[in-house]
């Protein structure tokens, strides 16, 4: 019985990356051998158990064979006589496909040292096809180690292809789609995903709506990118960072900012490059897509309200204080915070995903910021008097959060 630490724990020390958990394969036991050593088993599929004290995982090494659709169709073969390299040559690509003794010597059959060091990922084997769930894997390890000069090796590229032409992709849950992207969008270079599935051909498959955003014109005074599918990328990128340089912001500010546009998309021919009306035109895209990934409802609310209300927030100084104060109410500033910090992440993401707008600064969001504080500071204690109650108190919140809005806005600089 011999225990290896291998795939991502491997992958990433040799990198000098973080490592966030360690997974184990054993070789030379049996389930009933774990069982006598203390292991508790919690595989379904196969066998996998979890350390006595560590807690982590040990899965003892297994071959696989195809034998249905997705990524779930495969019988699992596990007993003392299957080998590391056996296991390692069941694994998607080369620099998972390592592992560590407990001497640190590293087993590397497959060449993975050599492809980190190259800044490539690169299957094991041609069996890599049989498993779908995979084109969305290396999509975001792609995303993950963009920065680090990382690749999708070309021939990998056209397994991933093959993949998409043969309809794997639709046996895949919609559950696993969304763990991947959700992942994939918490990554440091987030748009480098949706480019290596639309190269592959497997945006169009798991996400039409933004598929169809490629090539779509704006109006080069406002866009000088042109192309919406590329100021969609640019503004996922800007979204990462800002979340990563702001308030911590999660991947539901991704999400809102991936799907703020898509209403674009359905803008008639003869009318571009303009696209008015493409806000309340992207709603049901959006609910779309949620709907069919099963997407989260804190995921779903702000990507809805960043479609809808993106625009507004644009030009918030402009906006008299009855319509600021509904903007405010309507992204969540009064009654969730949450949000409405995700939203104006998700804006300033929008303003500065533009060709030569990526360092320009974004006062609307100090603006709503202080017009948020200026209506959350009127209770129903301020504006108490007597005889005043019910219904007419929140009538007279109203009257005062408007009446310290249009005193806020005479104050800003004109646009």
């Amino acid at each position: 019985m011999e225990s290896y630490l291998v795939g991502g724990a491997v992958r990433d020390d040799l990198l000098g990356y973080p490592v966030v958990e360690r997974d184990w394969v054993v070789v030379g036991s049996t389930p009933q051998e774990m069982l006598s050593e203390g292991f508790k088993q919690v595989g379904k599929d196969f066998p996998v158990f979890l350390h006595p004290e560590t807690k982590e995982e040990y899965a003892l090494a297994r071959t696989e064979r195809k034998q249905g659709h997705g990524y779930t169709g495969f019988q699992v073969h596990a007993d003392r006589a299957v080998s590391l390299e056996e296991d390692l040559l069941r694994r998607d690509l080369t620099v998972n496909a390592m592992a560590r003794d407990k001497k640190d010597n590293i087993v590397d059959p497959f060449g993975g040292r050599d492809d980190l060091r190259a800044r490539i990922l690169r299957h094991v084997s041609p069996a890599f096809t049989e498993d779908p769930l995979r084109v969305l894997r290396v999509a975001r390890f792609a995303a993950r180690y963009a920065h680090l000069g990382f690749t999708v090796a070309s021939e990998t590229l056209q397994l991933m292809s093959e993949i998409v032409d043969s309809g794997e992709l639709v046996y895949l849950p919609a559950e696993r789609v969304w763990v991947e992207t959700e992942r994939a969008l918490g990554e440091r270079d987030p748009q480098v995903y949706i480019e290596v599935l639309r190269a592959c051909g497997a945006l169009r498959v798991l996400l039409p709506e933004v598929e169809r955003l490629f090539g779509v014109p704006q109006k080069a005074e406002y866009h000088p990118e042109i192309d919406t599918g590329i100021h969609q990328l640019l503004v996922l990128q800007q979204a990462a960072k800002l979340c990563r340089a702001g308030t911590g912001a999660d991947s539901r500010v991704v999400f809102a900012a991936l799907l703020h546009d898509l209403g674009k998309g359905v803008t008639p021919k003869h009318v571009l490059p303009s696209h008015r009306g493409h806000e309340r035109a992207g709603i049901p895209l959006v609910a779309e897509v949620c709907d069919r990934l099963k997407v989260p409802n804190a995921h779903r609310a702000l990507a809805l309200t960043v479609c809808e209300h993106h625009l507004n927030s644009h030009r918030a100084r402009e906006l008299r204080g009855e319509t600021l104060l509904k903007l405010l109410d309507n992204t969540g500033a009064l009654r969730d915070p949450d949000r409405f910090d995700g939203f104006l992440l998700a804006c300033e993401a929008d303003a500065r995903g533009r060709t030569g707008f990526e360092e320009r600064p974004y006062p609307q969001g100090d603006y709503l910021r202080a017009a948020q504080r200026l209506a959350l500071e009127v209770t129903a204690r301020t504006v108490a008097a007597p005889g005043v109650e019910g219904k007419a108190i929140g009538d007279a919140m109203r009257r005062e959060r408007i009446s310290r809005l249009n005193q806020l806005r005479k104050t800003q600089p004109k646009v």
